[in-house]
């Protein structure tokens, strides 16, 4: 097992923790998810989740008439979505720009949570330039309380170390500082543990952040991992090996599933990006057993959190059109607009006020309509917020 330098004088305990024979199985849950799993999100063909023709967007998204199927306290949005606004120049426009009036047109908005995407804004903005600071978390704070905002988490920094160097550890360690000085519950990144899809690699990244998580543990910080469409794909784990000696074929596990299965729920998290769970429904649905077979496994992203329950306390709720001649079968538009069935989604994955969905558009910043990813911010809340049981 290995060994990282934490000066508080716990590694021993630490490492005990660790060594309770987490390759020796797979939870039974994660076993049902790796087989043929029932019916996918959506009714449709295995490889492609089709919207149930009463609930397209054209018709309000399936709406419904009863409770809000996400709390007013539980909508937010990941900054990532409004970076241009975040990183503009406030005296170049009269457009919101920097985190304070960017946060304030959120709220506006009806927004009550942000998880962060860093902590840098335009160097004219109020507080400066850099915010990754004890003191700039605590101005960042200000500006949240002011709006009646919560930050729920960031994508930030992991270490890239491991064994953990002692910068690394340090640099974590003051990470997790701001994040307590910004009232996060959860910290995370936008990256997968490994982008391998090999068994073995997967072993060490468990090893990483089983290590990590127990860190963050004890400052009272859920680590979360957030992951996109490469996660889900099926793990190589038998059958012939290449001319490097690694495995060829698949047990039809699918990698995450795995990394569920030898990580410590206790200290291990996951934020489901629920536009690249569908992505994977369309990529990958069938493996090449250990066995030579060709087998199929449509992939149900709700199945799974509903598995692991507790261990989603974090979601990005983003929205695509579909596209078959798109590798991915999907196009991204703003919540709400697309083809991805969230009414059928959170109602099936339940558990409203533990639920923490962050409305989220990669492609929404512009360099036509400098307002433009507000814009979509906004039509994104008011989907979710219209979204009912």
């Amino acid at each position: 097992m290995t060994v990282y330098n934490d000066a508080s004088g716990t590694d021993g305990a630490l490492r005990r923790s660790l060594g309770v024979s987490r390759r020796s199985f797979l939870s039974t849950c994660t076993a049902a998810a790796a087989g043929a799993i029932a019916a996918p999100v959506l009714a449709a063909p295995p490889a492609f989740a089709q919207p149930a023709p009463h609930e397209g967007h054209g018709q309000g998204h399936g709406h419904g008439n009863g409770q809000a199927l996400v709390p007013a306290a539980k909508r937010g949005i990941i900054l990532y979505t409004v970076r241009d606004a975040t990183g503009r120049d406030p005296l170049s426009t009269g457009l919101p720009s920097g985190f304070r009036e960017v946060f304030k047109e959120l709220a506006r908005y009806g927004y009550k949570q942000v998880e962060f995407a860093g902590y840098g804004q335009h160097a004219n903005a109020p507080g400066g330039g850099n915010l990754e600071t004890v003191e700039g978390a605590k101005l960042l704070r200000s500006w949240l309380d002011e709006y009646g905002l919560r930050a729920q988490g960031n994508h930030g920094f992991i270490p890239g170390s491991w064994p953990l160097s002692q910068s690394d550890l340090d640099q974590f360690k003051r990470h997790l500082e701001i994040a307590n000085i910004l009232g996060m519950d959860h910290m995370g990144t936008g990256g997968d543990p490994t982008g391998s899809a090999y068994r073995a690699d997967w072993d060490v990244a468990a090893d990483k952040w089983n290590a990590l998580g127990q860190i963050a543990r004890r400052e009272g910080i859920k680590l979360y991992t957030h992951n996109h469409d490469a996660a889900y794909g099926f793990l190589l784990d038998g059958g012939p090996l290449d001319a490097q000696g690694r495995p060829t074929r698949s047990s039809g596990i699918r990698k995450l599933e795995y990394f569920l299965g030898v990580t410590d729920p206790k200290t291990v998290w996951l934020e489901m990006d629920i536009f690249w769970a569908h992505v994977a429904q369309y990529k990958f649905h069938t493996y090449t057993a250990h066995d030579g077979s060709q087998q199929e496994n449509t992939f149900d992203p709700a199945a799974l959190v509903r598995c692991h329950n507790k261990r989603y306390p974090l979601f990005h709720a983003k929205d695509g059109v579909l596209n078959t001649t798109s590798g991915d079968g999907y196009d991204m538009v703003p919540f709400g607009t697309g083809a991805i069935d969230y009414r059928t989604f959170f109602r099936r994955v339940g558990a409203a006020n533990y639920r923490n969905p962050m409305v989220e558009q990669d492609n929404a910043p512009s360099s036509t309509d400098l307002a433009q990813s507000l814009k979509h911010a906004r039509t994104g809340y008011d989907n979710l917020a219209a979204l009912r049981k």
